[in-house]
């Protein structure tokens, strides 16, 4: 029988990049020791780490208070110490949290969870944390910690899709690190760019736009001054904004009327009033009414 557990999987983003800086052997020592350090924190915090996966990290945790706790802790402590490393040394963190039942067989950890951390660490950015909808029921967010759904996102080997929440840890630091975290962002956004080559796509009828992150913040609305417009009543002279934030492409909507936001792959859809969600994969966004009026100016997103 399995035991409930909150999953926590790490990942250290670019180290690819960091063998062919530094070499074999150095290389090796620095991710060793961001690992390592990785594996302290996780035990400072009542985990217990199932083992060390070159570049990534296995963690279990009792309750997912503390995995929050130590998930947050390791992003936020790691950055500041970002800032005192060389540039062909920084490595960001991706972090995967996820809550179900797991097998213990020979010290190692099977099971559904292990496997929704490992791929919630995959698809995330660096310096992000996504968990599922499981490992956030009971907790709340601590101050300068909230979680912003993504939506249901397909899990690779699994029918149905998971909900998923990214949790957003930078908004308590001080002015002082904020500078530094701009710095770091900007020797980091070419690396994270050419990466993952992040842009959007939108489609409204015959029209269609495609922004990279570099464009963003765009609009969508009603008036010609609008990056994408979409000419129906029901939608406002400005209905939407889409922002590029923390390697993330972001709907805010600043409508009257709300925008609806249904992502391929099931799911229910999400209502945004003065809300904002982290746009992912694929979906529709109906602008001023909702998917159940068969005229509602519906405008289909694709994130890649």
């Amino acid at each position: 029988m399995g035991v409930h557990s909150t999953v926590v999987f790490t990942d250290l983003f670019g180290s690819t990049g960091v063998f062919e800086a530094l070499g074999n052997a150095r290389a090796t020592q620095a991710i060793t020791e961001v690992t390592s350090w990785i594996a302290k924190v996780v035990e400072s915090h009542g985990g217990r780490v199932v083992k060390k996966l070159g570049d990534g990290v296995l963690a279990l945790f009792s309750n997912s208070t503390a995995a929050l706790n130590a998930v947050v802790a390791i992003q936020r402590i790691h950055r500041e110490r970002m800032t005192l490393m060389s540039p062909d040394r920084r490595l960001p963190i991706r972090i995967g949290v996820s809550s179900g039942d797991v097998e213990i067989v020979a010290g190692d950890c099977y099971g559904d969870a292990v496997n929704v951390a490992a791929r919630l660490s995959d698809l995330s950015g660096p310096h992000q944390i996504w968990a599922n909808s499981a490992a956030l029921d009971s907790v709340s967010e601590a101050p300068g910690v909230r979680f912003r759904i993504l939506g249901p996102i397909g899990i690779r080997g699994r029918a149905e899709p998971c909900t998923v929440y990214q949790v957003e840890w930078q908004e308590d630091v001080n002015s002082d690190f904020l500078t530094m975290q701009a710095h770091l962002d900007s020797e980091l956004a070419g690396e994270e760019d050419d990466v993952l080559g992040r842009q959007i796509e939108l489609t409204w009828g015959t029209k269609k736009k495609t922004f990279k992150s570099f464009d963003l913040p765009i609009h969508i609305g009603r008036v010609r001054q609008a990056e994408f417009v979409v000419n129906d009543p029901r939608v406002s002279r400005s209905h939407a904004r889409i922002d590029w934030r923390n390697g993330s492409v972001m709907l805010v909507d600043v409508s009257s009327y709300g925008c609806w936001i249904r992502f391929s792959g099931g799911g229910s859809d999400l209502l945004l009033r003065r809300e904002e969600c982290v746009l992912h994969g694929h979906g529709e966004v109906a602008l001023g009414s909702s998917f159940a009026d068969v005229d509602a100016p519906i405008v289909k997103f694709s994130v890649s």
